[in-house]
């Protein structure tokens, strides 16, 4: 049985009994992990635009080795990274147009920056400062940049999926072609708002794309013990949408399958789902130690499986990157999180009253009357020094 990028060719019905003892869903690859093109593939991208996308990545990776060791020195709280996992997220996002909506699940930090984020203001959000776009309100890494539809990342799993259904469905409503895409991981296909997600987008056939990262764990859950499902894929024949299980570890794939994904919805199509076949190579995320839960042997097979790594060797061998580029990209990189550091270190804290701000319009009574509340019980209590909110 083949699900393929092909939309004549997409299954959306399989029987467990019709299926040959160990029979797989056809994955869709079009790098091996020696960066050549398999037999009949050509780059759905052009050179420049798979440099851009690859040093995206790689910008993405030296970013998240620089804000782990940040949070194992203490200068920040929390860290969750995407090593491993980077092309089932700037691939797909990069297929996208810039006015498109995405709602993150935690990881998708690549497609913030590949978006434009300002690098600072990333950095301001992991310390919480004053600059910080919400404040210290959220937890670091939980983002969210009106310029470019990037909607606030909340802890809670799989909520955002049912908010993507939502904001495509407007989309459909009003009229405009704009599309929707979702990530989570295969622990968040168990959540109560994947199903309602995934029913309404099939139902009404909104233009929202479903990217289901399953990097094999969810925290210290493997992905056997979480889910009974043949594959990850299979659970989109239930809510009459085709699947496609797509190499997460192969940028051009992932880039592939999301563009025909779009390009479907915007036709009136309805939705996709995407199961983007990688792993967590590291911890779930900088409070969490893999070793504990899984061997190291394990992990190593999936290490010669880099995303980067595949990318670079294309670019090598196409006279498009060396090691001496190489070199200057990670210099550079290195700065820029210096001088952000640097910078978000030397901001001071919100102040007190931004607990009560950004609700309503004009502050009411009661909220006013617990803002002076606090105030005195900060002052008594020796906490607050020239405004600053002790986080």
């Amino acid at each position: 049985m083949q699900v393929s990028t092909n939309e004549n060719q997409h299954t959306t019905s399989r029987r467990l009994d019709d299926m040959a003892e160990g029979e797989r869903v056809e994955r869709v690859c079009y790098l091996s992990p020696e960066g050549e093109l398999l037999p009949g593939r050509e780059a759905p991208i052009s050179d420049e635009e798979t440099l851009r996308l690859y040093l995206a990545m790689l910008r993405n990776r030296l970013v998240d080795e620089r804000m782990v060791m940040l949070q194992r020195q203490g200068r920040i709280g929390f860290y969750i990274g995407s090593s491993g996992e980077e092309a089932s997220i700037i691939g797909t996002v990069a297929a996208l147009r810039q006015s498109d909506w995405l709602f993150p699940c935690y990881r998708e930090n690549g497609a913030y920056l590949l978006r434009g984020l300002p690098f600072q203001r990333f950095v301001d959000n992991l310390f919480g400062n004053a600059n910080d776009a919400v404040q210290g309100r959220q937890m670091p890494n939980h983002v969210a940049w009106r310029a470019a539809n990037i909607s606030s990342v909340s802890s809670p799993i799989g909520t955002q999926i049912p908010q993507a259904v939502g904001m495509a469905y407007a989309a459909k409503y009003e009229g405009r072609d704009d599309v929707a895409i979702t990530f989570f991981g295969e622990g968040g296909t168990s959540s109560n708002d994947f199903h309602t997600g995934m029913t309404f987008a099939g139902v009404w056939k909104a233009p929202v794309l479903f990217v289901c990262r399953n990097n094999h764990w969810a925290i210290s859950v493997p992905r056997e013990k979480q889910c009974a499902a043949v594959e990850i894929v299979d659970k989109a024949a239930g809510y009459g949408m085709p699947g496609v299980q797509v190499d997460g570890n192969d940028l051009f794939a992932c880039y592939a399958v999301a563009r025909e994904a779009a390009e479907r919805a915007r036709r009136g199509e309805g939705p996709t789902f995407i199961e983007a076949f990688t792993y967590r190579v590291q911890g779930h995320s900088t409070s969490d130690d893999p070793k504990v839960y899984r061997k190291d042997e394990v992990v190593e097979p999936w290490r010669r499986k880099d995303p980067l790594e595949r990318v670079k060797r294309y670019l090598v061998a196409r006279g498009l990157w060396d090691d001496a580029r190489d070199a200057a990209m990670r210099l550079q990189v290195d700065e820029e999180c210096k001088a952000a550091i640097n910078a978000a270190e030397k901001t001071a804290a919100p102040v007190l009253e931004t607990i009560f701000e950004d609700v309503f319009a004009e502050k009411p009574w009661h909220l006013q009357e617990q803002l002076e509340e606090a105030r005195v019980a900060s002052q008594l209590a020796g906490d607050v020094a020239d405004g600053a909110f002790p986080l």
